[in-house]
């Protein structure tokens, strides 16, 4: 079975499925996929995937405001403590740098990105981390402040990169990049990450993979981007699947206890 840990089900285009979020899941689910999680980006939309989680036994769910979102409400360390309290939600972010989209806001993202270090750490619950043109400070900063446990999403860096996070101790998720065919740095790197920090994830509705490619992404598609990377690994989907399943549930440690919370 596989995890998608990290997509968006607010957002997704649900065309193919009739308007239907329970149908996309099905679909997913008809694929191998045993678990989502759906990533926060802004607090304004945290209702939403909460109703959705509280819905579904295998959604999960994080709590965050992504570096893009700097010009938005900006939540402080007891809002997002107060907010991380509930058992649907497993992890903190997305949080990280973004220097790409808009660099005049970096010194307001640091901060934001502290509030999310130390959300982290008085939880116990593990950051996503989004970082676009801004890895030497997204990783200088997290080790400065004492970021235990994070998951580097939907990773496209380099190995000297993936190494450095490897040895904080961090996983490294990989999206439907790595199939496509000009992706050649990414896919030595998917095949150098030790195979017990290795997660898999969609980033839908975004990056579909091949053969999807150019489409709107969702959840079952992770399955094609599993494939890949067993593939480039020489091994079976079977055990890539495996796996990384395993992996999330070590990195995530409190989606073992939900079911337990929501009885």
């Amino acid at each position: 079975m596989l995890v998608d840990s990290h997509c968006h089900l607010d957002l997704l285009n649900l065309d193919r499925h009739d308007g239907s979020l329970d149908a996309a899941l099905s679909a997913a689910r008809q694929r191998g996929v045993s678990h989502f999680l759906c990533i926060s980006v802004e607090l304004e939309r945290f209702d939403d995937i909460r109703r959705i989680a509280e819905a579904h036994e295998d959604v999960s769910i994080t709590v965050g405001v992504h570096p893009c979102h700097t010009g938005a409400e900006q939540p402080d360390l007891a809002r997002l403590l107060t907010l991380a309290q509930h058992p649907k939600v497993v992890g903190i972010g997305e949080t990280g740098l973004d220097y790409f989209h808009d660099a005049s806001t970096r010194v307001q993202q640091q901060a934001l990105f502290s509030t999310h270090i130390e959300a982290s750490k008085r939880t116990g619950k593990p950051l996503i981390i989004h970082t676009r043109s801004s890895r030497e400070d997204v990783l200088a900063q997290m080790r400065a402040e004492g970021a235990e446990q994070a998951v580097m999403h939907c990773f496209t860096e380099d190995w000297d990169t993936a190494k450095a996070a490897l040895d904080l101790g961090y996983y490294i998720s990989i999206s439907g990049i790595v199939t496509f065919p000009k992706a050649t740095e990414l896919k030595e790197v998917a095949k150098r990450i030790p195979l017990d920090r290795l997660l898999v994830e969609t980033d839908a509705p975004w990056l579909a993979p091949v053969p999807y490619r150019g489409k709107p992404n969702e959840p079952a598609f992770v399955a094609d981007t599993a494939a890949h990377i067993a593939a480039l690994r020489g091994i079976s989907a079977e055990a890539l699947a495996e796996a990384t399943t395993h992996n999330f549930h070590t990195l995530f440690r409190h989606v073992r206890r939900q079911s337990v919370a929501m009885a």
